[in-house]
C-alpha cells in the first residue's frame, strides 16, 4: 500500500513537495518506507547516531507511526540518525510509558530531490488501525507537520481521528 501525507495547513510545507509512505505487513512486523520529495538539501537532517532507543526525536526531522490497539495505542518515532523510540499510551495522551515493541531503522537512500527512510516496527497484539506522520525541520528552523489526517486546528498526531488506515 502507498499513501500520501499532507502538510498541516498552519505550517509551511517548504522545502518539501510531498511525503509518501509505502506500507507492507509481514505478520507482526510492519515495513515502512517514508519518501520525501522536494528541496532535500534545505532540510535539517539529524546526523548519524548510535542505533537504539532515544527520546525527543520528534523535536527534529523524524518519521512516525501510531498503531491503535484495544487498550490504547503505540507511538513509534523513526529518526534519520538511526535512533528510534516506542511509547505505549492507555488513551489519548494518557499513561505514556516506554513500549515493549521495538523499531529498526534500516537505512536511508537519496537522490537530488528525494530522501527515503526505511524501517521495521513490531506490531503489538490486536493492532487494528494506523496513523502515519512526519515532522520536517527546514534548514532555517521552520517546522512542518505531515500526516494522513489533520483533525484539529493544531498539529496533533495523537488525535483519535488520526488513525485512518486499517492495518494491512
Amino acid at each position: 500500500m502507498i499513501v500520501k501525507l499532507k502538510p498541516h495547513p498552519m505550517t509551511p510545507p517548504e522545502p518539501v513537495w510531498s511525503v509518501e509512505v509505502y506500507v507492507e505487513r509481514d505478520g507482526a512486523i510492519l515495513w515502512l518506507r517514508f519518501v520525501v520529495d522536494g528541496e532535500v538539501d534545505e532540510i535539517d537532517w539529524p546526523g548519524p547516531g548510535s542505533a537504539g532507543r532515544a527520546d525527543d526525536l520528534w523535536k527534529h526531522t523524524c518519521f512516525e507511526a501510531f498503531v491503535r490497539t484495544p487498550d490504547g495505542y503505540r507511538e513509534f518515532n523513526l529518526s534519520p540518525s538511526s535512533q528510534w523510540a516506542s511509547y505505549r499510551f492507555d488513551g489519548y495522551r494518557a499513561g505514556m510509558r516506554e513500549a515493549d515493541e521495538v523499531a529498526t531503522v534500516l537505512g536511508m537512500d537519496a537522490a537530488s530531490d528525494m530522501v527515503a527512510l526505511e524501517a521495521h516496527i513490531e506490531l503489538p497484539p490486536d493492532a487494528d488501525r494506523l496513523a502515519l506522520s512526519a515532522v520536517i525541520e527546514a534548514a532555517d528552523g521552520k517546522m512542518s507537520y505531515w500526516a494522513l489526517a489533520h483533525p484539529s486546528d493544531k498539529p496533533d498526531f495523537h488525535h483519535p481521528d488520526s488513525f485512518v488506515l486499517e492495518l494491512p
